[in-house]
């Protein structure tokens, strides 16, 4: 009970002092709050005992510090609202403010593992660079169906991809960056325990399937297998 006691009060300790910077709009729910800077404290205490040149490309090396630095030098503050609504969970506008991230309630409405909510944040974060176009999305294809011949869907919401867009054309995008970065977790987390790595190997391949070209796919496989 102790040592319980002690890792969460370390890790309250770590949100506390980690994104102390982050600032929140006055009417982001608590709870929503609360789970964001819990979500950004888990990535900030990751350790990795190796990774792909893709992650190294993008990210630095797989460590909290890297981690923490990718997020600090491009979102600033956060505020709550529909992103356009339905399926959405979060979102930059980056006309009004690149370095500002939206969430919506399905932030938490939804029971996902902590390490696909951080896949979420870091996504939305490569949207900030207003120097890379903001990584504006691919259309998805139209029709858009998995190996069985199903309709893809969001793995978050269910919600039906074709045509949406909801795809990346270049493993440097949002969806990109973000599934390098879950299938690092999963192969190179040295504090990871296995659920952890589990949950980011399930949704980085959900995520590769948002990759519309096949060229951009294929290569992202062979720098998983480094």
């Amino acid at each position: 009970m102790k040592k319980q006691l002690l890792a969460l009060l370390l890790v309250s300790a770590t949100a506390t002092t980690s994104f102390a910077a982050l600032k929140f709009d006055s009417d982001v729910p608590k709870n929503i709050q609360s789970q964001m800077v819990e979500d950004l404290a888990f990535m900030a205490q990751i350790t990795g005992s190796g990774q792909t040149p893709f992650h190294k490309e993008l990210f630095t090396e797989v460590s909290g510090k890297a981690y923490q630095q990718f997020f600090d030098t491009r979102i600033f503050s956060v505020g709550v609202d529909a992103c356009g609504g339905g399926a959405a969970v979060a979102c930059v506008q980056p006309f009004f403010d690149p370095n500002k991230m939206w969430l919506t309630e399905n932030y938490i409405k939804f029971s996902h593992p902590q390490v696909a909510r951080s896949m979420v944040v870091y996504h939305e974060a490569r949207h900030s660079e207003s120097k890379n176009g903001n990584w504006m999305h691919a259309n998805c294809p139209r029709p858009f169906l998995d190996a069985n011949g199903k309709d893809m869907v969001s793995i978050w919401t269910g919600a039906k991809l074709e045509g949406q867009p909801a795809c990346d054309s270049t493993y440097k995008g949002s969806y990109g960056s973000s599934t390098i970065m879950l299938k690092n977790i999963s192969k190179y987390c040295a504090n990871c325990n296995d659920k952890v790595k589990m949950d980011a190997d399930i949704y980085a391949m959900d995520q590769l399937n948002r990759i519309s070209k096949p060229a951009v796919k294929q290569s992202m496989l062979a720098d998983f297998a480094n």
